[in-house]
């Protein structure tokens, strides 16, 4: 019986186009799409099978399909005589053949190519910067070369190229990662671009300047409008950056806890300053912020990172007694950075025996710098069974934890390098056991520094309070010893103690104030620590605190300018409302034959009077139970209704910042100092390029979460 020839069409197979050969007319007519994607070749070589039972029949060679659709695409047999495409991304199925019908692969195209696939929808953005095609694409109409034949292939989208899209990435790019401007036209870089997509025509430098700019005006608008619905008030921080040109520029910052009781912390000007050591330079950077950001009388506190000449500090005081009303007479105007004050004691501590930290330097430097001296160095620890987890680490003398670390790590590893200064006739100088015993005696006066430091790096900004606690056990303890009689103990923590004495004198006030409104410990940690610290004087220090704290609160009262949360709000309108009422009720107070009316008219003017019990009532209560994780802020804004003018006092003196650098300047030893690069741009591009950057860092890692819960120990 002879066998029926199979019609390629019939089985939406393409017939290879050779010279001579063309496409059937029956192809006109069906589904353009399904015509083109089933590239099976035309079986060269059949079985024997019955007539009018094509089906059967198997070729006993097939060409690989060659459509773009199975690079996405698996064919999945789920029964006899049918099977299904699985999309290799999102693994859903659909119809492709059922006995001899098949479905074609339009429908899958449009699966993947029209962004319904869940996965590859999330891909096209990745592809959408440089126009990357969702797979090799041709045009429709057109061949595909191979070696032997040509087929004609189906059209796959390109997805859309966006030149403006491409602009905005690049200047997101230089901003994020601190790269020149002018590297949009370095051949390397023009070469790059050129070769990933030609179709882009690269920016040049004032282009790529004024696009930096525009995406710092967009960003700066989302950050006022943060600013506009803040309830409360600022508190400012200006770090001075110096530069080989002597030009300064003022990093001004911001710290505030907005309307949901989060804490915030924004870079929000570099100011240039022409005459960095003025007495005005400081006043001048303040009143160019609340300025440019409109904060005219939203100002709490202000944090410096040097001592000011009094003309400095007068300059800031009359601009800030103008600005908005002048608090506490100054006293929570200016402070000291933390950071800049323990890096400027380390320091201190580090030069008084820099003769030994040199020995144990050079100590580890020699093991470090030989691989073989490194290997025989741990070796003889293993011998030794020397319990310490540490390993040895050349310290970064810019980075004052890394010496730290260093030697800590050294000291708990001297037996180790004693072995080593007999066994290796070519270590040199080694420390000598009172070396050592000095070094330990270091490290001992600086861990309480390095742990504060430490803190201050954390990822999520701490309240103010929290360092109350780190402040006064530095106080006691480089007090008490000072006064040792082990003369090295002595003259090493004098110089130490004498440096944070200044410290805490400039800031122990505010730090009090702070943890305070703890209600963990209000007023008793106060007096304890005071007690500990100033022994008979203790009384005179703590009534400072306290009648300080009693002044503030009555600020708030008696201040109309200070804004109100709106829990505030709501407290008070309803203590109105309720008085109203009182006076309103011809039953109640006509009715009670007292003839107090007014009586009752003296309370609602003294009102004064009768929220400064508010304060009274908080510190009276007894104290919450100490636990070591606590969100005092979080505890606030639950008795903000119960505590309406203490609660809004509270927020402010809370998100008083005590650092004025960024968590990775925290260690430094030296000043910072403007590149000479960044110099050479103007003035407004330099401030677009750096708070451009915070803000869009702080957008990533979400530093807008709510304040740490910190552990705190506290040694009663």
């Amino acid at each position: 019986m002879e066998m029926e020839t199979p019609n390629p069409v019939m089985n939406n197979e393409l017939v290879p186009m050779g010279e001579t050969e063309a496409i059937p007319v029956e192809t006109q007519h069906m589904d353009s799409e399904m015509q083109l994607d089933i590239l099976e070749t035309q079986p060269t070589d059949m079985t024997e099978a019955p007539a009018g039972n094509y089906s059967e029949a198997q070729p006993t060679k097939r060409r690989k399909k060659k459509s773009v659709v199975w690079e996405h695409f698996t064919i999945e047999t789920v029964g006899a005589g049918c099977r299904r495409a699985c999309c290799k991304q999102c693994k859903q199925s659909f119809a492709y053949s059922t006995g001899s019908k098949v479905a074609g692969t339009s429908h899958l195209k449009r699966h993947i190519a029209k962004g319904t696939c869940p996965v590859v929808l999330r891909n096209q953005e990745k592809n959408q910067l440089m126009g990357t095609p969702l797979s090799a694409p041709s045009k429709m109409g057109s061949y595909s070369d191979t070696p032997k034949r040509r087929y004609r292939t189906s059209n796959v989208p390109y997805i859309s190229f966006d030149a403006d899209r491409c602009r905005h990435e690049i200047a997101r790019m230089i901003i994020m990662h601190d790269y020149p401007l002018h590297m949009v036209e370095h051949p390397g870089f023009l070469a790059f671009v050129q070769n990933l997509q030609p179709r882009f025509d690269m920016v040049s430098f004032n282009t790529v300047q004024g696009d930096c700019v525009a995406t710092y005006l967009r960003e700066k608008q989302s950050i006022q409008k943060v600013i506009e619905g803040m309830p409360g008030r600022i508190c400012l921080t200006l770090d001075l950056w110096y530069s080989s040109r002597t030009i300064g520029y003022m990093f001004v910052s911001g710290q505030f806890i907005d309307s949901e009781w989060k804490m915030h912390r924004k870079l929000l000007n570099v100011i240039m300053e022409p005459y960095p050591d003025s007495d005005t330079a400081f006043s001048h950077s303040v009143a160019a912020c609340l300025s440019d950001w409109s904060m005219d009388g939203k100002l709490f506190s202000v944090t410096i990172n040097q001592p000011l000449s009094d003309g400095a500090v007068d300059n800031l005081r009359a601009l800030l007694s103008v600005k908005n009303p002048l608090m506490l007479n100054g006293q929570l105007l200016l402070g000291n950075c933390l950071a800049r004050s323990l890096s400027t004691i380390v320091q201190d501590a580090l030069t008084s025996v820099h003769g030994v930290v040199k020995k144990v330097r050079d100590s580890v430097k020699y093991v470090k710098t030989s691989e073989s001296r490194e290997e025989k160095f741990v070796e003889l620890k293993q011998q030794l069974q020397v319990p310490s987890s540490k390993n040895l680490v050349i310290d970064d003398q810019t980075q004052w934890n890394t010496t730290y670390e260093m030697l800590l790590a050294a000291s708990e590893l001297k037996e180790v390098f004693s072995c080593l200064d007999t066994s290796d006739p070519d270590y040199k100088d080694a420390p000598s056991v009172v070396d050592w015993t000095q070094i330990e005696t270091l490290c001992v006066y600086l861990k309480p520094l390095f742990d504060t430091a430490n803190i201050l790096t954390s990822a999520t900004t701490s309240t103010t309070n929290t360092f109350f606690h780190e402040a006064w056990k530095i106080q006691l303890e480089l007090a008490r010893a000072a006064a040792s009689e082990d003369p090295f103990v002595s003259s090493l923590t004098k110089l130490m103690q004498e440096n944070f004495d200044k410290y805490w004198k400039s800031c122990c006030f505010i730090l009090a104030i702070a943890v305070v409104m703890d209600p963990r410990f209000k007023m008793k940690l106060v007096e304890f620590s005071f007690s500990k610290i100033y022994g008979e004087e203790a009384a005179s220090y703590v009534k400072v605190v306290d009648e300080g704290i009693h002044e503030l609160f009555l600020e708030y009262v008696n201040n109309p300018h200070l804004p109100l949360t709106q829990g505030a709000y709501a407290a008070e309108d309803a203590a109105n409302g309720n008085v109203k009422a009182e006076l309103d009720d011809p039953e109640g107070i006509a009715s009670n034959g007292l003839g107090l009316t007014d009586f009752d008219f003296y309370i609602m003017e003294t009102t004064s009077q009768l929220s400064r019990s508010e304060l009274d009532q908080y510190l009276e209560e007894s104290l919450l139970p100490r636990v070591h994780e606590f969100d005092v802020v979080g505890w606030w804004k639950l008795n903000r209704l119960k505590y309406p003018t203490l609660s809004k006092m509270a927020r402010d003196i809370l998100s008083i910042p005590v650092c004025t650098v960024p968590a990775a300047s925290v260690f430094d030893t030296v000043r910072k100092e403007m590149d000479g690069y960044r110099c050479s741009l103007r003035p407004e591009t330099v401030e677009a390029l750096i708070c451009a950057k915070d803000w869009l860092h702080s957008d990533n890692v979400q530093q807008t979460a709510p304040p740490s819960i910190v552990k705190t120990e506290v040694p009663i």
